[in-house]
């Protein structure tokens, strides 16, 4: 790494070593978590960044910037908040789900634009990155359908137990939450430990997340990263949401 600093950030170039960045503990408070620039969107260069607690988060125009936010929003899995409205939802059968079957169709919803303003973050090039870890099997989606349309989804990084979540969207009222309940059910069943959320937000702490300090996420992140589930995540199904009951935690689970 040149350790070049401007402006508080230490700036990488696209030719340093894909797995050096800066220690997380040097992010600035404000904005918060901001870390690095620089560098370039290679899949292994994002891969180790995610391994360290770093993800790439910046707006078409402005250089590749690199962030670890303190505190980060993680939510314990199998610990999802499940409203009353949303459980109704999701035992009426409105919707189906699958996994892995759209990533791209997943990826341009979250890409568009929302409540009459432009598009999100996520630039052509963080796209393109996404789908190359998805073609690897290192990024995963849960698409929710309407029929035989998509109206709603998630994606994210899966590292070792920990699911990363990147974006989500819905075109229908809640049908991201339907993904997430599904995400939830699934990281549980599967042997997963923690969902990654980030940044903290009040809807997302209304969904079960909590804000956890940056060093205990990173020992989290250290540990639970290195082990595999413990069993092969990610099956190719489909299944109505109606079947939602059918995956409730054992009664020795967390409630």
């Amino acid at each position: 790494m040149t350790g070049r600093v401007a402006q508080g950030l230490v700036w990488l170039d696209a030719d340093d070593p894909v797995d050096q960045f800066p220690d997380p503990e040097q992010a600035l408070p404000k904005p918060n978590g901001l870390l690095a620039a620089g560098g370039d969107l290679s899949p292994a260069r994002v891969l180790a960044a995610y391994r360290q607690g770093i993800f790439p988060w910046y707006q078409d125009g402005q250089p590749i910037l690199w962030w670890s936010p303190d505190p980060r929003a993680v939510i314990p899995v199998g610990r999802m908040h499940i409203s009353r409205g949303l459980r109704r939802l999701l035992r009426s059968g409105r919707y189906q789900l699958s996994l892995d079957q759209d990533c791209a169709g997943v990826i341009n919803g979250c890409m568009g634009p929302r409540n009459g303003r432009a598009g999100t973050w996520i630039t052509a090039d963080m796209r393109l990155v996404y789908l190359e870890l998805h073609a690897m099997g290192h990024v995963h989606s849960i698409e929710v359908w309407d029929d035989h349309t998509l109206v709603g989804g998630l994606y994210g990084i899966a590292l070792g137990r920990v699911f990363c979540g990147e974006s989500m969207f819905s075109v229908h009222k809640n049908a991201s939450k339907v993904a997430m309940a599904c995400l939830d059910r699934l990281l549980y069943e599967t042997g997963f430990e923690m969902m990654d959320c980030q940044m903290y937000t009040p809807h997302l702490g209304s969904l079960g997340a909590q804000a956890m300090p940056r060093r205990r996420y990173l020992e989290k992140l250290k540990d639970w990263s290195g082990k595999p589930p413990t069993r092969t995540p990610w099956p190719a199904i489909a299944r109505s949401s109606a079947n939602f009951d059918a995956w409730r935690r054992p009664a020795n689970s967390p409630d």
